[in-house]
C-alpha cells in the first residue's frame, strides 16, 4: 500500500485537479477533451459535487503531496439514476503505473454505499487497456459498447461502458 489519504476537495484545489486533467489530453487515452481546460470552465462541474452524495475527492500521500483526485459524478439527473454514479480518476503524471489507481478504485468501491451509491459507472475509450484492465481487475463488467462515438486526431474511437454493484 502506498498510504494514501483521501479529503474532500475545496476550490482552492480546483486549479490542480485542472493541471492533472490537462495532463491528460495528450495521451488521446482519457479523455475526450482535445485541448486543455480553464479552470473557469470547470466551476460549474466542481460545484456539482457535494460532500455528502456526489464527493470529490483530493488524493494524497503519506507526505501531503497530491497524487491525483477522484469523483462521483451524477450518471444522469433523472431521480431513479440517483444511486449510480461515474467514477473517474486522474492522477499526477509522476504517479501513474506506481498501483495508486488500485488503492483508489478500492477506496471508491467500499465507500460508495454510504453516499446511497449501488451501481459505479466507468467510461473508458476501449483502446485505454491500462483504465480497462484496472477496472476488470475489481469486478467491472462490459455493460456497452459505443462504437466510433469519439475522433481524436482524426481516429474514430470507441468508448465502453463498464458497471458494477457495489451493495
Amino acid at each position: 500500500m502506498n498510504g494514501i489519504t483521501f479529503r474532500n476537495a475545496a476550490l482552492q484545489d480546483l486549479g490542480k485537479i485542472v493541471e492533472i486533467y490537462n495532463s491528460t489530453i495528450a495521451s488521446r487515452m482519457v479523455t475526450a477533451d482535445v485541448e486543455e481546460v480553464s479552470v473557469e470552465s470547470k466551476h460549474q462541474w466542481f460545484d456539482e459535487h457535494h460532500p455528502d452524495t456526489r464527493p470529490l475527492w483530493m488524493v494524497e500521500d503519506h507526505e501531503g503531496r497530491i497524487v491525483g483526485w477522484v469523483s462521483f459524478s451524477s450518471f444522469h439527473e433523472r431521480a431513479a439514476y440517483s444511486g449510480t454514479a461515474e467514477v473517474s480518476i486522474y492522477l499526477d503524471e509522476s504517479c501513474r503505473g506506481k498501483g495508486y489507481g488500485r488503492e483508489i478504485l478500492q477506496y471508491c468501491i467500499d465507500n460508495a454505499p454510504k453516499f446511497g451509491i449501488h451501481t459505479l459507472v466507468a467510461l473508458i475509450f476501449l483502446h485505454n487497456e491500462p483504465s480497462l484492465k484496472l477496472f476488470r481487475h475489481f469486478g467491472f463488467e462490459d455493460w456497452g459498447t459505443l462504437p466510433d462515438v469519439a475522433i481524436l486526431d482524426g481516429v474514430k474511437r470507441s468508448l465502453k461502458i463498464l458497471g458494477r454493484k457495489v451493495e
